[in-house]
């Protein structure tokens, strides 16, 4: 068991933070529709909390398309042109995230951002989020590969400073949970558009409202190893 205690946050963004993921959800789904047909319920459940690199070669594979480097460059183009019109149109706050962003800070824990959203679109996100609850944010082009691979995570706490296993990353997906998990870190899940499996690392709270000092610090005593 880790006595040491929590010393930061790691936040992921889209279906954590904010309802974006339902705007990814329909991102996605034109994407698909536009590169010659509609998705499957299968093929979207596997592109949630995926890097855009990850799900392009889902959306993709599904449709029997070949992955040629220019055809994905056209198909990334086209979505993120897409996200941005809808990120402009606003992003609604997941129930208790800002209050528990707000609350991470006041106890004086390092915090960082970390998202397989690129940084292009992360940056207008980060103007809803509010830049001065994070310490660092690690998006999903800057790191040599995306979640589930622990690689996002790992450079998060290699900017904070802080031993992974002294972080709490709070996740929403099976993507985000395994990265998380796979960095070392104890993970908070709190389940979004899809259930998220249980996890040696993994401790489960239905939303974020309500959110104490006390819940922080008791479930990364928890679960940390």
């Amino acid at each position: 068991m880790n006595t040491s205690g929590l010393r930061a946050v790691l936040w992921d963004m889209d279906g954590t933070l904010l309802e974006s993921e339902e705007l990814w959800d329909i991102g996605v789904r034109e994407l698909s529709v536009h590169l010659g047909g509609p998705m499957t319920e299968e093929t979207r459940t596997a592109t949630i909390g995926a890097s855009t690199p990850g799900a392009l070669a889902i959306v993709f594979d599904s449709l029997g398309l070949e992955r040629t480097p220019d055809a994905l460059l056209q198909a990334r183009t086209w979505l993120y042109a897409r996200m941005a019109e809808m990120f402009a149109d606003g992003l609604p706050w997941r129930p208790g995230a800002r209050d528990a962003l707000a609350l991470v800070r006041s106890l004086g824990l390092r915090s960082a951002l970390v998202t397989n959203t690129e940084r292009e679109l992360g940056d207008v996100a980060l103007d809803t989020l509010g830049r001065e609850h994070f310490d660092f944010s690690v998006c999903g082009d800057e790191v040599s590969a995306g979640k589930p691979d622990p690689a996002p995570y790992l450079r998060a706490a290699e900017l904070l400073g802080v031993d992974p296993r002294h972080c709490l990353a709070v996740e929403d997906s099976p993507t985000g949970a395994a990265a998380a998990e796979a960095a070392g870190c104890p993970v908070l899940v709190v389940p979004s558009l899809i259930e998220v499996p249980a996890g040696p690392l993994r401790i489960f709270r239905d939303t974020l409202v309500g959110l104490s000092a006390d819940d922080l610090h008791s479930m990364h005593a928890l679960v940390a190893v």
